[in-house]
């Protein structure tokens, strides 16, 4: 096999050294229709060498040392994105062209029943858990499923939320958290003095709720405060909910209901409530009065 130097390769004139490689030609050069595997972890003194190949993949970096590591880490990189084709091959094959008429229907418009706020969390894709199907939920994910109150300006969870109620006129809003939650960990052991993050300026929306669980969980460990936490940081996000003028007017029509949720991934059970606005109310709005709780395991 022949060995080709890198000085053989033109460069682009834009660039800091690395050739820029076009389909099956390097951009200033003529080398023939061949498959290329270009590899860009490399340094001018590793003594790297450009072989080419009768068979694909027909050029190759013969690397040294720790640039072996750049080859596995873009080869696991393809690997994931390989992966991710395959899943939208399978979706298209299996489920868009299966409801061709319902998919077409959707790309006119939508009209869902449910906004869900749920957590940003890797491990609980609320479709994946309670079946939701394209165009059945409007969702917004954040740290911690937290809804900040009307008080504290524009995010994009009530910019959702805005939209979802108003424009696309949900019926039901629906806060799901979850076991082990990274955010409510998070708020939970923030200290008064820490320094300034953007997470930490995030989950002091549920200060509320971690202030209920001190005062009625202090006897508990950590982890058993942080779980009790993060149910009270969905009724306190149910309760932010209300100072909405326009959620509010809503609700108290009887036009718009407001759910929460926890999923245990733990023992991978779910409970679900509604907030009974009459009674909550009652309460001055500083405690949530919920009804239709269910448990599903």
């Amino acid at each position: 096999m022949a060995a080709l130097q890198p000085t053989s390769l033109s460069k682009h004139p834009l660039s800091s050294g690395t050739p820029t490689i076009f389909g099956s030609k390097v951009q200033s050069g003529d080398f023939l229709p061949t498959q290329f595997r270009f590899w860009t972890s490399f340094r001018s003194n590793t003594g790297v060498k450009l072989k080419a190949s009768a068979e694909p993949p027909a050029l190759t970096w013969e690397l040294k040392g720790d640039e072996q590591n750049g080859i596995m880490e873009m080869e696991s990189g393809c690997d994931l994105f390989g992966k991710l084709k395959n899943g939208f091959l399978s979706f298209k094959s299996h489920k868009y062209m299966e409801n061709l008429e319902r998919y077409q229907a959707l790309a006119k418009g939508q009209a869902p029943k449910f906004m869900v706020i749920a957590c940003a969390d890797s491990r609980v894709c609320p479709s994946t858990i309670l079946g939701f199907e394209p165009g059945e939920a409007f969702m917004v994910r954040n740290v911690a499923n937290m809804v900040p109150t009307y008080e504290s300006g524009p995010s994009e969870t009530n910019a959702a939320l805005e939209f979802a109620v108003n424009s696309l006129e949900v019926e039901n809003v629906f806060i799901i958290g979850h076991s082990c939650c990274g955010g409510i960990r998070a708020l939970m052991s923030m200290q008064d003095k820490a320094e300034s993050s953007f997470i930490r300026s995030w989950v002091t929306v549920g200060k509320n709720a971690k202030l209920s669980t001190k005062a009625a969980a202090s006897n508990l460990s950590f982890d058993q405060q942080c779980t009790h936490c993060e149910k009270e940081s969905i009724n306190t996000s149910l309760l932010n909910l209300l100072t909405y003028p326009w959620i509010e007017e809503k609700v108290n029509k009887g036009m718009l209901s407001l759910h929460g949720g926890y999923y245990d991934f733990v023992n991978c059970t779910f409970e679900k409530w509604t907030l009974d606005y009459k009674g909550s109310i009652m309460n001055g709005k500083t405690r949530v009065v919920v009804k239709d709780r269910l448990f599903w395991c």
